[in-house]
């Protein structure tokens, strides 16, 4: 990997004022662009809003679509590159959770949520590929919340080649320290246990439709260590510089990098 300084969005987000919501985006990757950061990320659903319900149906748009156009003349025009998210209708009118990259010179593709928490299950569908993304030098992976809950995901991502996870959030309730701690128990394993970077960030504020969300953020790196991390209740940006040399300390090290030894055989 090359170094890169990336971006994570803590913003809020209305259900179904897609304009309001890309009109907002557009002011951080503006405000992104402007410290230098190659590639900006914004939370799960941060187009659409977050809305487990049937009424998701009205929401959810095709990609590509009016928003990812949008999005993509932004992309172009300032020079970086966008991750966001949105509730995704496909040909086949199936609901899904999905994440997508847009890079200056096009479309770099969508992630859909491969592990939905119990109330999405009855609404949405899983998506069932593990894509790996590449822009501004770096390879990664995007999972999204709930998906943070399973080791084997961040596992085999790293097998693939990812630098670094995305893991934008739309993790409601609970004060912003409560919710801190509580990705304190997993997310920094993920990056630990996988040598790779972790980037995560939250939606914030209320959606307009009786979710709360606290603002967190979070980047974590190879060691495990936190390298920038935000909790309060305002939006804010995250910036970080994900350095080459702290991945390669890593996995050049035969007591640090466990990758090496696995033994896949046996599990």
């Amino acid at each position: 990997m090359k170094d890169t300084r990336i971006a994570a969005v803590i913003s809020n987000s209305f259900v179904g004022k897609t304009t309001t919501n890309l009109e907002h985006m557009e002011r951080w990757v503006a405000s992104a662009a402007e410290k230098k950061a190659a590639i900006v990320c914004f939370p799960e659903m941060g187009i659409s809003g977050y809305y487990i319900n049937q009424g998701i149906r009205q929401i959810a748009e095709t990609i590509p679509g009016p928003s990812t156009n949008y999005l993509a003349r932004l992309s172009r025009k300032k020079n970086i590159t966008i991750l966001a998210g949105l509730a995704e209708m496909d040909v086949t009118e199936k609901i899904f959770i999905s994440h997508v990259v847009i890079k200056p010179d096009g479309m770099g593709g969508v992630y859909r949520k491969t592990h939905l928490g119990p109330t999405e299950k009855n609404f949405v569908a899983s998506g069932n590929n593990l894509p790996l993304f590449k822009a501004a030098g770096i390879t990664f992976g995007i999972q999204l919340c709930y998906d943070a809950h399973f080791p084997e995901l961040s596992t085999a991502m790293a097998l693939k080649g990812a630098d670094a996870v995305f893991l934008p959030h739309a993790s409601p309730r609970t004060p912003p320290e409560q919710k801190f701690q509580s990705w304190m128990r997993h997310l920094p394993a993920r990056a630990y246990d996988n040598g790779l970077f972790v980037i995560a960030c939250n939606q914030c504020g209320k959606n307009g439709k009786g979710l709360m969300f606290p603002g967190v953020g979070i980047v974590i790196g190879p060691s495990g260590e936190i390298l920038q991390s935000y909790a309060g209740d305002d939006e804010h940006m995250i910036i970080a510089d994900l350095k080459s040399d702290a991945l390669n300390n890593v996995r050049s090290h035969k007591m640090k990098y466990f990758f090496p030894n696995r033994r896949p055989e046996i599990y």
